[in-house]
């Protein structure tokens, strides 16, 4: 199982689980040894004051003439020690040893220890510097002298390290075992949040802004009384609600496609059927008054914006539709050569450069849509940039991927235009579009059969420099290699 990330609310409910039962194991664990030690103790300062009877009693050997000077400690437990300090100096200091008695050394700081402790008969702990750790109480004679008794705290300070290395030994496992299970139990009652991440994480990725979406199916709730039932629950409705948005939007855009795709079906007939009347009467012999030829000459012009205008409608539609585009090899090479002659006739006063490959380069396509693209991206270039203006058309294999760059030293486009630059009636330039018959419509077909055709288009622009990039799957012969075209103008030339 990989373990959880501290950051993550698995690990972070994970490392509180563990936290809490370590502080819960400290407390006890501080509690208990406490509590050991003190009971230990008073056990302790219970035989420490029979030691110190015993003791007491024990001086009257002092007076016998065959008195040693020492105290007599018999019948008292191994490591009992008893002094006698009279004016704050030692007179008898022993320690029982095996049931006999030894003599005990204190040095300068044991003797500060002792002549400072209380004469109540309390026990109080105590480091001589030759025994170690004792617990002790003094009581004064009559005479004035001061009897101290003790006994070692080494039992008790073994007792309690042990108790501690036990409960340190079952706190630490106990932890692990905690921190195991409760990750697997974390884990598990968070699997459903995790399948609401999952189904949000889905949606962000869908594209909502057009065309048919598909909506994951809706998460399954196990305990709606829960938090993350209550999550679940709450993602469930926003899905519906977001369903039926895209299903009121995605038949409200086939409407409009619908409506699009009819009226420009319907237009085409009374466009051409104005058109035809207007050139009609412009080639009438007889005399027509100037202002009369100049409205006649008008409106053949902008029926002729109208008729392509409805061309582009319809052909929009049509591709949104999904209508099928014809799929056979074209020389893309020899597309770029065409719509640069074009272009070149079109705009006289711009520089019209070709960067190409040796070898003809092949796609799969439909020959009219793709000669559309190259000539709207040359028209689109023509139009906005001024006279002087080179214009570069290269045209790179790489990696199964052909691409073809538009690419102009003009002024460059808004910044504020460039996301919706390949948007239906988008003009950088509205006077100049129009003026130049544009219908706003170019670039967002060159987007359309493009996609259409499985490739993409992009938009690189800054003053001095704009590229439009069209990538399109490259179509290889059988044989592995392309043919040479039968013009010589694919080197880079200028026009």
């Amino acid at each position: 199982m990989r373990p959880p990330h501290p950051r993550s609310l698995r690990g972070q409910l994970t490392a509180g689980l563990v936290a809490l039962l370590a502080l819960a194991c400290l407390a006890v664990g501080v509690t208990t040894v406490f509590a050991l030690e003190g009971f230990l103790v008073g056990r302790l300062d219970q035989q420490l004051s029979a030691s110190a009877g015993r003791f007491a009693a024990s001086l009257e050997h002092e007076a016998r003439p065959d008195a040693d000077n020492q105290p007599d400690t018999r019948g008292q437990a191994d490591g009992t020690f008893g002094a006698r300090l009279l004016h704050g100096t030692p007179t008898q200091a022993a320690v029982v040893r095996q049931a006999t008695d030894a003599a005990v050394p204190l040095d300068a700081r044991d003797l500060r220890s002792l002549a400072g402790l209380p004469t109540d008969g309390t026990g109080h702990g105590v480091r001589l510097s030759a025994l170690g750790a004792y617990r002790v109480n003094a009581v004064r004679g009559d005479d004035g002298d001061v009897l101290v008794t003790g006994l070692p705290l080494h039992p008790v300070e073994e007792t309690v390290h042990r108790l501690e290395a036990v409960e340190a030994g079952v706190f630490g496992a106990a932890l692990l075992v905690t921190g195991v299970v409760g990750a697997l139990w974390v884990r598990l009652s968070l699997r459903p949040l995790r399948r609401v991440t999952a189904t949000a994480a889905g949606v962000a990725e869908l594209p909502l802004a057009s065309g048919e979406v598909a909506m994951p199916a809706p998460v399954p709730v196990a305990d709606p009384q829960t938090e993350v039932g209550q999550v679940g629950t709450a993602l469930n409705r926003m899905l519906g609600h977001v369903g039926n948005a895209l299903e009121r939007r995605q038949a409200g855009e086939e409407r409009l496609r619908q409506f699009a795709a009819d009226a420009s079906h319907e237009l085409r007939t009374p466009v051409a059927n104005v058109r035809g009347h207007a050139e009609l009467a412009l080639r009438h012999r007889g005399p027509v008054p100037g202002e009369v030829r100049h409205s006649l000459e008008r409106i053949n012009a902008e029926s002729e914006r109208l008729s392509r205008l409805v061309d582009d409608l319809l052909l929009l539609a049509r591709i949104d539709a999904g209508r099928a585009l014809e799929r056979t090899p074209v020389d893309l090479t020899r597309l770029v050569l065409d719509a640069t002659d074009d272009a070149r006739a079109a705009g006289p006063d711009h520089r019209w450069l070709l960067d190409l490959p040796e070898t003809a380069v092949t796609v799969t396509g439909d020959e009219h849509r793709l000669h559309q693209v190259i000539g709207n991206l040359l028209a689109n270039a023509r139009t906005h940039t001024p006279a002087g203006t080179a214009v570069t058309v290269r045209l790179r294999t790489a990696a199964r991927t052909v691409r073809l760059t538009v690419a102009d030293d003009g002024p460059g486009i808004p910044e504020e235009l460039r996301p919706e630059i390949f948007g239906r009636f988008v003009r950088a330039d509205h006077g100049r579009s129009r003026a130049a018959g544009g219908t706003g419509l170019g670039l967002a077909i060159v987007h359309a059969v493009v996609t259409a055709h499985g490739g993409t288009a992009g938009l690189t622009s800054r003053p001095g420099h704009t590229a439009f990039t069209v990538g399109l799957p490259m179509r290889r012969p059988a044989g592995g290699t392309q043919e040479a075209p039968a013009d010589d103008r694919t080197s880079r030339s200028g026009l």
